[in-house]
């Protein structure tokens, strides 16, 4: 499935160990994504992927923000990222980071029980990957991947799919409360694409810059918060 048959957007060895100190020297503010297809901007340039225009919006207002360290890869499942983490990024600190991770889980069947216990531990990553600031993690919801041309033209039913996202969504966004983190909504936005074709990328399964751009606007208000803070 195009969720995990595109190529990586970083190495198998990142490279990233000190990045976020070398780039807090240079530029100031740091910014850690964590996640998969979604979080890499798959069938876009990664200008156009919702980290980077977080970004950019946040320079253009003031903010003195380093280009993100984007920790993702396309079909990554929450064990992926779990071994990634552990063997590239140990003990990094960033001033705002972002996780949303689970379409993978979900299109592989994957027990939800193990999703809950995977990302409990990617949420607690994230968070000391924050210095414990809740306020400098924000989770995003599972898009829903059903109402795409490429559901459709593989034969998945658009029903059943969006209610297996709202299962896995149900847990990662009790886990988020429970840790007292910031949850966005970005799955009501992903269905409009069943009727507005122009939030989907060229690949037909992808969001659009067009819909990254509504997914920066919920994003925004928090990272405000928790950069003015810095």
């Amino acid at each position: 499935m195009l969720f995990w048959l595109v190529t990586s957007a970083c190495s198998p060895r990142w490279g990233v160990q000190s990045l976020a100190q070398e780039r807090k020297n240079q530029s100031g503010l740091t910014y850690l994504a964590l996640g998969d297809s979604y979080t890499v901007g798959e069938g876009i340039v990664k200008e156009q992927s919702f980290p980077y225009q977080l970004t950019r919006t946040l320079i253009e207002e003031g903010y003195s923000l380093a280009p993100p360290v984007v920790m993702a890869r396309t079909g990554w499942t929450t064990d992926e990222l779990i071994g990634a983490l552990e063997e590239s990024l140990p003990q990094e600190k960033f001033d705002l980071v972002t996780l949303l991770i689970g379409v993978n889980n979900q299109f592989r069947g994957y027990s939800t029980e193990i999703y809950r216990s995977e990302f409990r531990y990617l949420l607690q990553r994230s968070l000391r990957y924050a210095s414990d600031q809740t306020a400098c993690v924000v989770v995003l919801s599972i898009p829903d991947w059903g109402v795409t041309p490429f559901a459709r033209m593989t034969g998945f039913e658009r029903g059943q799919v969006s209610l297996k996202i709202d299962r896995f969504n149900r847990i990662n966004r009790e886990e988020t409360e429970l840790a007292g983190v910031t949850y966005i909504d970005v799955t009501e936005i992903s269905r409009r694409a069943a009727e507005e074709p122009s939030l989907i990328a060229g690949d037909g399964l992808h969001p659009s810059e067009s819909m990254y751009r509504l997914w920066v606007e919920k994003i925004l208000p928090q990272a405000r918060t928790c950069l003015s803070e810095k």
